[in-house]
């Protein structure tokens, strides 16, 4: 999106960099993530809003499509992958092929809403995937939880109406985008945080919140909108996260994929963009969900 832009392709190198360092990276699978289809992003994003990007991708220098999200010639290919990654990921765990999934994507997706993109966000990565097990593979309920430091306004405009889909998220407030502190739905819990916020209130604020609306609901699968963005040393955010927090928040998730949903977890990355606090915090996450 620029040089000077946090969300980087030096990410996702970070991420392969601690892999490899924590010998995690032998462990794992690896897997090529298909193209999201036209039809598959038209299931949460209206369709003259999918037509618009992918006609308009640029073929040469820089698209801005929201103040803070742009496209280059090679953005449309890497959005439709990120997308693709989580529909891949549902169809190899309803196959029993593997037992969990993280998708290590960019651009993020959570920002995004059924017809715009914002906050470094094109389509919205998990929302396709939960839709595609709903929709393919004829789920009846399945929860999505998202930690990361920003409200994933995207994911509860496509599914505020959709009540087989669960929604609990935290997020710093206020802080972009502004807004989830007043949702009210039963299929939505939204537990804002205050600036400053460290690991013992974004914990009670999952187990008080997050962990009996889960355990009420009984999803048929797990999705995590896993931005690592609240983390200590990333200056994106003023919340004091570290490593066990979010090896924490990963274990109390598996721990209920494990009674609810056959283990069945698709973990999609987000925000994070102080880059070793990233790598490690995904090392921690990956840890957890094995």
């Amino acid at each position: 999106m620029g040089q000077w832009h946090p969300e980087s392709p030096e990410r996702l190198h970070a991420i392969s960099d601690q892999l490899i360092a924590s010998g995690l990276e032998f462990s794992l699978r690896h897997y090529d993530a298909p193209l999201a289809t036209r039809d598959q992003l038209c299931r949460v994003h209206t369709p003259e809003y999918v037509d618009d990007i992918i006609q308009h991708a640029p073929k040469n220098n820089l698209r801005q499509i929201d103040m803070d999200t742009s496209m280059n010639p090679h953005s449309l290919q890497a959005a439709l992958r990120a997308a693709g990654a989580g529909i891949l990921a549902v169809d190899k765990l309803m196959a029993n092929e593997v037992s969990a999934a993280f998708c290590s994507v960019r651009p993020p997706g959570h920002h995004a809403t059924r017809s715009a993109s914002m906050g470094f966000c094109i389509f919205n990565n998990i929302a396709v995937a939960a839709a595609h097990a709903l929709e393919c593979h004829r789920l009846e309920r399945i929860a999505i939880v998202d930690f990361d430091v920003h409200h994933g306004n995207g994911t509860e405009d496509i599914f505020q109406d959709n009540e087989r889909v669960l929604f609990c998220s935290t997020f710093q407030h206020p802080f972009y985008p502004y807004c989830g502190a007043d949702t009210h739905s039963p299929h939505i819990v939204n537990v804002p945080l205050a600036n400053g916020s460290r690991g013992e209130q974004f914990r009670d604020a999952v187990t008080t919140h997050w962990l009996p609306a889960l355990e009420a609901f009984q999803p048929q699968m797990l999705f995590i909108s896993a931005g690592f963005d609240g983390h200590l040393e990333d200056d994106m955010s003023g919340l004091a996260l570290v490593e066990d927090d979010y090896a924490w928040v990963s274990l109390q998730v598996h721990n209920l994929a494990n009674r609810f949903c056959q283990g069945r977890i698709v973990s999609m990355l987000e925000g994070g963009y102080a880059l070793s606090a990233l790598g490690r915090s995904v090392v921690a996450h990956i840890k957890a969900l094995l």
